[in-house]
């Protein structure tokens, strides 16, 4: 009998990173995104940034673009816009972690891109809508090989910036982040079940703006090298 004998049809393959010395991969249940975590990305954004509490949205697995892949120039929009951050790889899941042991249920970190579509995003917090629309569309979340905690520590400081067509863009240290990563697992594990596959976006430094086809992005972060994305 086949395996996927219980089903209509085949169920979707499972999404999952690369682990950096690692042949086995990193399978991925959830992506969270933490909005406006920089202060200078707040005020360009038009926000105050004093610490109101974090917020999150969601991408999904299937929207990741893995080994440097391009990144297809979306449907529907005419102001991409790029996001360059780190990535928390949770290891071991939980509810209402303590910020004291938060960093026990790291796994590693990684680098991604949040690419938005700004202007859909625009619309949507003008009606008060979803934000999917700007944020969730295919290939929309371009992401590095996971680095095990294990071989480099847990990240809290180190520069992190992103170029396009070699013109530096952003450029922010870790230690900038308005909410720090034990901070950002303590709260978003109070609203919802954390488990082993999820992975966190922490935010992004000031410094976004439009993409075009035939742009090369090129983001860097101490402690996990270089990622590499070509807009087609």
């Amino acid at each position: 009998m086949s395996n996927n004998s219980a089903y209509l049809f085949a169920p979707p393959e499972v999404n999952s990173v690369g682990i950096r010395g690692e042949s086995k991969r990193f399978p991925v249940r959830r992506i969270y995104c933490v909005g406006r975590n920089y202060a200078e990305h707040t005020r360009e954004m038009g926000h105050d940034p004093d610490r109101e509490l974090p917020f999150f949205f969601n991408k999904n697995p299937d929207n990741l673009v893995l080994d440097n892949g391009n990144f297809p120039y979306p449907s529907m929009t005419k102001d991409v816009h790029h996001e360059i951050e780190m990535v928390v790889a949770i290891g071991t899941g939980g509810v209402d972690i303590p910020m004291d042991k938060a960093l026990d249920h790291v796994y590693g970190y990684a680098l991604g891109l949040d690419m938005t579509r700004r202007d859909l995003q625009g619309e949507a917090k003008k009606t008060g809508r979803p934000w999917e629309i700007g944020k969730a569309f295919e290939h929309c979340a371009p992401m590095g090989e996971i680095v095990p905690a294990a071989s480099i520590g847990h990240l809290n400081k180190g520069a992190i910036w992103l170029k396009v067509n070699g013109t530096v863009r952003q450029q922010s240290d870790l230690s900038q982040l308005i909410w720090n990563v034990p901070e950002i697992i303590a709260h978003l594990s109070a609203i919802f079940e954390l488990k082993a596959g999820d992975l966190i976006m922490t935010g992004t430094p000031a410094g976004v703006a439009a993409v075009k086809p035939g742009d090369v992005m090129e983001g860097f972060c101490e402690g996990l090298g270089t990622i590499t994305t070509k807009v087609v």
